[in-house]
């Protein structure tokens, strides 16, 4: 029986296996076989047809030797069985399974990864967006940071595609990202469409300027006092800003014309005040006013108002309770008592042009500059020997006699005004509709000329007229008919 299980054994096996093989078995049994099965015979003792089914076993034969051990060979279509490739499929396999394995591990590291880098990448996108948005929110050093986390991204991600055999379609996504932000920040940075860091590097630098001067002017002392009157000082330093008293009685029209104090060297506390607004014509004067007191003037109130028919241009003064001007069409000078309102005398300027001739830049009609200092009468105008330089007489206030004259290489159609404090001449030139220049000197004590600068700024676009008493160290002006004072401050001599 033995011999018979071992067979039936051998048929499974050939079931299973497709090759072929041969099998010696040796089956050990205690009984005696009375028959083998006609399928387990050998085939010379089968019986049946020769062709009536197909054998599933070729050359099988069984015998029991004398220890009644059972000795059957059984011989299989093939003649080998692939032990060594099913070994080998197998260690192929686990091989397989422990890639896959590892590579799952890194897939999550990856996704855990690229989890991180788009939030990055979003937080990113929002302060870039917000930078975009607001011009003056951000600085240098948000760009270096920008770039230094971006720098970072790239590098990592970078690292992440060299890891993954293959394409992969998120990781190039995130590639794809980083660079567009890098050029964005470095467009932000180069263009800087609104100048925002020159704009905060130069408010740094006015900050420092400012901070400076701050410490500066704490250190300063109040400015030289210089008394009324006298001339112990070096010349005009600085200027205040103006002082606009009020629009000329006659009204906005009436731009051209000119006001001041009358300066009285025995009686430097007197304060009348005289306004001279020319006609609509920018040329006749015509009505004149004065006022006792400043406080008059401010409101107006207690005028004395006069009418002339005779006088022309803006360039008038009064000095000690007399008014100079031009007389209209000629080349005189008139000298008007104002107590009375006559001319107590008339005197032709030698060599003088008239007639719009030379008159000043903007201001028609100015061709004589009448003006007072502290040494007394002067006026300031052009002859055809000058070619239109400025030429500066000084007068006799009675007679009206020309005392010196001095010729300057300065073209007076080039200046917009002029004044004369200690016998230097001051001439003025338009810068803008907002600030005036003094910008040359001539020293009549010394003939010597020279180039300064010193702003005004002013309410109106031209300038009229400027006039300098010397009882309290301001200038006049009349400014598209407005009345307008400024202070000076005078330098010291220097030793």
């Amino acid at each position: 029986m033995k011999c018979m299980e071992v067979a039936v054994l051998f048929v499974l096996v050939q079931t299973m296996i497709p090759h072929s093989a041969a099998f010696t078995v040796s089956v050990s049994t205690t009984s005696h076989p009375t028959s083998l099965p006609p399928y387990l015979t050998h085939p010379q003792e089968a019986s049946g047809p020769p062709h009536s089914a197909p054998t599933l076993f070729a050359n099988v034969s069984g015998s029991l030797d004398d220890q009644g051990i059972c000795q059957c060979s059984v011989y299989l279509p093939d003649t080998t069985f692939p032990v060594q490739k099913v070994e080998k499929l197998e260690i192929i396999a686990q091989t397989l399974s422990q890639k896959f394995d590892s590579e799952l591990s890194k897939v999550t590291q990856y996704i855990k990864a690229m989890e991180v880098y788009e939030q990055k990448i979003q937080n990113l996108t929002i302060r870039v967006e917000l930078m975009e948005k607001t011009s003056g929110s951000y600085t240098e050093l948000d760009f270096q940071l920008l770039k230094v986390e971006i720098k970072e991204m790239e590098k990592l991600i970078i690292q992440l595609k060299s890891t993954l055999v293959g394409s992969n379609v998120i990781v190039e996504q995130l590639y794809v990202e980083i660079k567009n932000l890098t050029m964005i920040v470095n467009d932000l940075e180069l263009m800087d469409k609104n100048n925002v860091l020159a704009i905060r590097r130069q408010i740094v630098n006015l900050q420092n300027q400012l901070k400076a001067c701050e410490e500066n002017s704490s250190k300063t002392t109040e400015p030289p006092y210089f008394a009324p009157g006298s001339c112990s000082h070096g010349g005009i330093l600085n200027i205040t800003r103006p002082y606009i008293i009020q629009l000329n009685w006659r009204g906005f029209s009436f731009k051209y014309g000119a006001w001041g104090r009358d300066y009285s060297p025995l009686t430097p506390e007197k304060a009348m005040y005289w306004v001279a607004p020319l006609n609509t014509d920018a040329r006749l004067l015509e009505y004149y006013r004065l006022y006792n007191s400043y406080d008059d003037l401010l409101l107006y109130n207690n005028p004395r108002e006069y009418r002339v028919t005779y006088g022309e241009g803006s360039g008038t003064t009064v000095y000690n309770n007399f008014m100079y001007f031009n007389i209209y069409r000629t080349r005189d000078i008139a000298k008007l008592d104002l107590n009375t309102n006559t001319v107590v005398l008339r005197k032709a300027l030698p060599d003088a042009v008239y007639g719009n001739r030379f008159s000043y830049a903007g201001v028609a009609w100015q061709d004589m500059d009448f003006t007072v200092d502290e040494n007394g009468l002067w006026v300031i105008y052009s002859t055809e020997a000058s070619t239109g330089n400025i030429v500066i007489s000084k007068l006799n206030e009675t007679s009206l006699d020309v005392l010196n004259t001095w010729e300057t290489k300065q073209y007076k159609p080039a200046v917009s005004n002029a004044f004369i404090i200690c016998g230097v001449l001051y001439a003025t030139r338009t810068m803008n509709t907002r600030k005036e220049e003094i910008f040359y000197t001539y020293d009549t004590n010394t003939g010597q000329e020279s180039q300064i600068s010193i702003i005004m700024d002013k309410m109106l676009e031209t300038v009229q007229s400027i006039n300098y008493n010397p009882s309290d160290q301001k200038l006049y002006v009349y400014n598209d008919g407005y009345l307008v004072t400024y202070n000076l401050i005078f330098q010291p001599i220097l030793q």
